[in-house]
């Protein structure tokens, strides 16, 4: 096994999940990382939007946020963000929305608005953005999080984005066009939704992870799948194509927090 942190095994595992021109929509942090990997290994011809309207980027670095100027000099073109919604996202063009947040439940729903009560939280969060439109309308959503009970919780501060609600059918029902959260990628291994209930349940492991980790980890009581498989080790090319994004992107940020105003 080549040595590695969960940080990096996490993000090549979620990288993996995209193939082909799949067309992603992107969240920025880890969720950027990812999807950049995979355009940089095994899926040249992926297709990463961006909510500001860069469609088709290829930046060399990674974003700081969906602003940053590198996605538009190296997109395929950029549209008005109202566009990206209706023309892409709400029509069904989006094969995978690709979403971070602070909190999440057994049933895939997400929080990034507040921690603690509305009216009087602990922590403010940055806010919706466009994820519940992303959730709600991506024929499949991929979300990465790392593990502790402070996110991973029996029940939400704030219902920001809608996976499968209370489960057991409850997000068919509503009408929600989209196919909800397929997977979960912690710094443990992966979840999944169980098929009927809707829950989500351990579906594979890191090789040094176990299920008393992922246990302990998660804010509720966590099942397992029938097959728990184990996530393959990051490979010398998986590792060196990453650190050199990870490097080239900590480069050009300094060299901009360096340039005069």
């Amino acid at each position: 096994m080549n040595a590695c942190t969960r940080d990096e095994w996490m993000t090549i595992a979620a990288a993996r999940l995209l193939q082909g021109r799949c067309v992603c929509f992107v969240g920025i942090g880890l969720p950027s990382a990812a999807c950049n990997l995979a355009r940089l290994t095994h899926a040249p011809e992926l297709v990463l939007i961006y909510e500001s309207g860069a469609i088709g980027t290829r930046s060399d670095v990674l974003p700081l946020s969906i602003g940053d100027g590198e996605l538009a000099e190296t997109a395929a073109c950029v549209v008005p963000l109202p566009e990206i919604f209706s023309y892409y996202l709400q029509a069904g063009r989006v094969d995978v929305g690709f979403l971070g947040a602070a909190q999440i439940d057994r049933h895939g729903n997400l929080n990034s608005t507040v921690i603690g009560p509305y009216d009087t939280p602990q922590t403010r969060l940055p806010g919706a953005g466009g994820a519940p439109e992303i959730a709600l309308h991506a024929r499949q959503v991929f979300v990465m999080l790392k593990a502790s009970k402070r996110s991973f919780v029996e029940r939400l501060d704030f219902r920001t984005s809608a996976g499968y609600f209370d489960g057991h059918g409850a997000r068919a029902r509503s009408g929600a066009p989209g196919g909800g959260p397929r997977a979960v990628i912690t710094d443990f291994g992966m979840l999944a939704p169980h098929p009927q209930s809707e829950e989500l349940q351990l579906t594979a492991l890191f090789a040094d992870a176990s299920v008393d980790e992922a246990r302990a980890a998660v804010g509720w009581p966590l099942l397992l799948a029938d097959r728990l498989d184990t996530i393959a080790a990051p490979s010398a090319y998986e590792l060196d194509t990453l650190r050199a994004l990870d490097a080239r992107t900590r480069e050009a940020h300094a060299r901009a927090v360096r340039i005069p105003l």
